[in-house]
């Protein structure tokens, strides 16, 4: 069977990464998309490499399983066409800075005015309002100014450059998807369809989460390794003898009684929630000692025998052939549009009953004109 969302029919105008990931999300789980594209304006994840068959890797799974439409929105019969599909589409995905849309005469006030009952989701850096909602920004910024980095790396060398864009994707296109699907249930529940507004600053400011609920509640301000979770406790990345990382992340006292235990320092595992600075210091070391005296795959030997949250740190190539993430069918295979296919990511969601799945990949721009309803 399709996914569970066969019944919402999406009209995505982003680019890049925020809402091609959301609308990705919404096609595998049966939406039908339909992306705007401008045919003089190439979305840069089109031109991105790597290629592979003459496509762009990024594009081809960002857009798998969506229609595109080349519409040039300077063009008022590119407008008219637009407000005739919003007569039979659900939602509205929108990426631009706050006010390009009015320009084009798409904004939500003149969409709700022919669909009443449409969700009109718009994807910025800063939100709809306040001071910032006309600024640049990226992924970095946004972790930036909600204090998420403030707090993050080590306190010597600062905030890290992370190799994910947390604010946007965790940011921007899941509280997207959440948001449309929410303003769905209200949508069938009443007819009524809303504007949904989604900073990726708020997002990341909100997943500020424990240290947030903290310094809003005590003034406690979080800093670089100054709690459990972040540096300042045993819970950590340790280097191996062959200079690979392994994590552990064993703070409750059963498992870090199994872990201390297995370094051959027993003794320790008392220590293991101590508040004391010191104590957790002492714990740091006696691990960072250990860890250094094996290498990855004999610890793995080691703790694969022991259920005490310890895991090693895998490159991308071995998470992908890993037996869990291929047992989760994380990696699977999807048509190129020529009876081939393509190894991509699979959707994170499992439903017993209407199963998610990518029918193909990414499409050339503009391939669905010919067949624009």
């Amino acid at each position: 069977m399709a996914g569970p969302l066969t019944s919402v029919k999406v009209l995505d105008f982003s680019t890049l990464l925020p809402g091609p990931y959301a609308t990705m999300m919404l096609a595998d789980m049966g939406a039908q998309v339909l992306r705007v594209e401008s045919p003089d304006r190439m979305d840069l994840t089109r031109m991105t490499p790597p290629h592979e068959g003459g496509v762009a890797t990024a594009h081809a799974y960002l857009n798998r399983g969506k229609r595109s439409l080349a519409l040039n929105l300077k063009e008022p019969e590119a407008v008219e066409r637009v407000k005739e599909l919003v007569q039979e589409y659900d939602v509205v995905v929108e990426q631009f800075r706050p006010g390009v849309m009015a320009r084009f005469g798409l904004d939500y006030d003149n969409l709700k005015a022919i669909n009443p009952a449409l969700i009109y989701c718009s994807i910025t850096g800063y939100g709809q309002t306040g001071p910032y909602r006309d600024r640049a920004g990226h992924d970095i910024n946004y972790l930036a100014l909600s204090g998420v980095a403030s707090y993050s790396g080590r306190a010597e060398s600062g905030p890290p450059p992370l190799g994910i864009q947390v604010a946007d994707v965790a940011g921007g296109s899941h509280h997207a998807v959440m948001g449309i699907l929410a303003a769905v249930i209200h949508q069938r529940e009443t007819g009524e369809g809303q504007h949904v507004d989604i900073s990726m600053t708020d997002a990341a400011f909100a997943m500020n989460a424990m240290a947030g609920a903290a310094w809003l509640a005590t003034g406690e301000e979080p800093a670089p390794e100054s709690g459990m979770l972040n540096g300042g406790a045993f819970y950590d990345y340790y280097q191996t003898a062959d200079g690979r990382w392994l994590s552990v992340g064993s703070l409750e006292p059963p498992f870090a009684k199994q872990l201390f235990s297995v370094i051959g320092r027993p003794e320790l595992a008392a220590k293991g929630l101590s508040p004391k600075p010191e104590d957790q210091q002492t714990l740091k070391n006696a691990l960072r000692d250990a860890i250094a005296a094996k290498t990855l795959a004999q610890w793995q030997a080691i703790f694969s025998e022991q259920d005490a949250c310890v895991e090693p740190v895998l490159t991308l190539s071995e998470a992908t052939h890993h037996p869990h993430i291929q047992a989760r069918h994380m990696v699977i295979e999807v048509d190129r549009g020529d009876g081939t296919c393509q190894k991509q990511i699979g959707h994170p969601l499992k439903f017993s009953t209407t199963p998610c799945e990518s029918a193909f990949i990414g499409r050339a721009l503009g391939a669905d004109n010919p067949h624009q309803d």
